[in-house]
């Protein structure tokens, strides 16, 4: 006989703020390194990233999910973006200023995006 259950298991909880943020200071790193690359500007926000440590147990289980999940397609989208500066210069090439500026730009708007996941 077959005897169907529903899943016990609990849904698995949101990485905890520490490691939130992290993910974030990492993309903000990254900027640095497009600085280096291609003359973009590239400031830290650490006053941001206290912001999101205080109000994260405030934001609720959905708000940090989706943190978490737009936080990780930062992550990817900036990766990618560095990998092709890095692609441009390992054939000798170097990375048009105004592309470092756009790139630079977008990863502001999304890190700026993303905490008001948390903030708001």
């Amino acid at each position: 006989m077959l005897h169907l259950l529903a899943d016990q298991s609990p849904e698995p909880r949101p990485q905890a703020y520490a490691e939130a943020v992290s993910r974030l200071a990492s993309v903000r790193h990254a900027l640095r390194l497009v600085h280096t690359l291609g003359d973009g500007p590239s400031p830290d926000l650490p006053e941001e990233d206290r912001a999101i440590a205080s109000a994260w147990d405030k934001a609720g289980d959905a708000r940090q999910r989706s943190f978490d999940q737009r936080s990780a397609k930062l992550v990817g989208a900036t990766a990618a973006g560095l990998e092709a500066m890095l692609a441009m210069r390992e054939t000798g090439g170097r990375p048009h200023p105004e592309a470092s500026k756009f790139l630079v730009d977008q990863i502001r708007r999304e890190l700026a995006d993303v905490a008001r996941v948390v903030l708001d």
